[in-house]
């Protein structure tokens, strides 16, 4: 196990990160049983081992800033909102859900915590931050905008147009690639020539780095430095967090993809890169949290997760006369 480095970091600090990677974790594994035994009907696609990155992004979003995700959001969603019931609802077709009961999984938004909403469509969270910072730069406020995107969005042609605009007029704009290696059934190196995709941003003269995914310690010490350049200078960044999802491409399978197993890599990644653990093992050693309290920490987490269940089941569906009020803007 390749421990994250806490030197440094208050206890406070650690214990919230953990928290909220525990909660997704926690959440997600709920959400998987769920879509297993057939009670959760709408597409999931699921973020297990990928919680670190939106978890030290969201130490730094405000309520006046923007982020958007893709339809494997409902880490960002949960990182930044703490939203656990509304994410429940939702995935029940609800009307208590964060988007009405009329998004499911993959249409997720509240705007009140900073979430402007998680887009299924491939890339397209790329040229809708962008626009968001746009607007940001014109009314002359430190907000910023923030694109979820993966390592398969970096092939859509509408990246590089949208890193063309965005180099030229210097938006506050930051771009989170979270590359897992796969982009549904295909690894990366069957679908391009490198491993890596920073050298898009390098060809868009944007400011770039890549960092350990599963870190979030290291996370969110770079981060601090980052958001805060792209708030104070104006400027846009790309950050490609290399990562891996134990889930499969869909659904609550753990080691399928579409027609494709992993089960090798995915057991090392599960072994030595586990952002959850690799945070509480140093905690751990260095007494900041018990076992014991660890346990009563994922206890308190999986009760809250079975009563938003609960009351999510006894929650209405959405009327029909309300099926067109929450689908367009006023």
């Amino acid at each position: 196990m390749h421990c994250s480095d806490i030197s440094g970091l208050s206890s406070d600090i650690l214990f919230r990160l953990l928290h909220k990677m525990l909660t997704i974790r926690e959440t997600e594994e709920w959400i998987a049983q769920k879509v297993g035994s057939g009670d959760i009907k709408c597409p999931c696609h699921l973020a297990v081992g990928q919680e670190a990155a939106p978890v030290a992004l969201s130490e730094y979003v405000t309520a006046s800033d923007r982020v958007y995700g893709t339809h494997r959001s409902h880490n960002h969603y949960l990182a930044m909102t703490d939203d656990v019931e509304g994410l429940i609802s939702e995935t029940l077709g609800k009307e208590s859900g964060c988007s009405r009961g009329m998004g499911g999984s993959q249409h997720l938004i509240k705007e009140s915590k900073g979430f402007g909403g998680s887009v299924p469509i491939v890339g397209a969270t790329i040229p809708i931050a962008a626009g968001a910072a746009l607007a940001m730069k014109m009314r002359n406020t430190s907000s910023i905008a923030v694109a979820f995107f993966g390592d398969g969005a970096t092939e859509e042609g509408v990246m590089h147009e949208t890193f063309n605009m965005v180099a030229k007029m210097q938006l506050p704009v930051c771009f989170v690639c979270e590359n897992n290696l796969f982009a549904s059934h295909l690894h990366i190196l069957q679908r391009q020539p490198a491993s890596s995709t920073i050298r898009f941003a390098q060809a868009h003269k944007i400011n770039h780095i890549q960092l350990d995914g599963n870190d979030v310690a290291l996370l969110y010490r770079k981060l601090k430095v980052i958001i805060g350049k792209i708030r104070k200078k104006c400027v846009p960044y790309f950050i490609e967090v290399m990562t891996y999802r134990w889930k499969g491409h869909v659904g609550h399978l753990e080691d399928m993809d579409v027609g494709l197993k992993r089960s090798e890599d995915l057991e090392f990644w599960k072994q030595h890169c586990d952002p959850v653990m690799r945070l509480y093992k140093p905690m751990l050693e260095q007494t900041l949290i018990s076992e014991e309290g660890f346990d009563i920490l994922r206890e308190e987490i999986r009760r809250r997760i079975q009563f938003a269940w609960g009351t999510a089941l006894q929650a209405p569906y959405a009327t029909e006369d309300k099926l067109l009020h929450w689908v367009y803007k006023n």
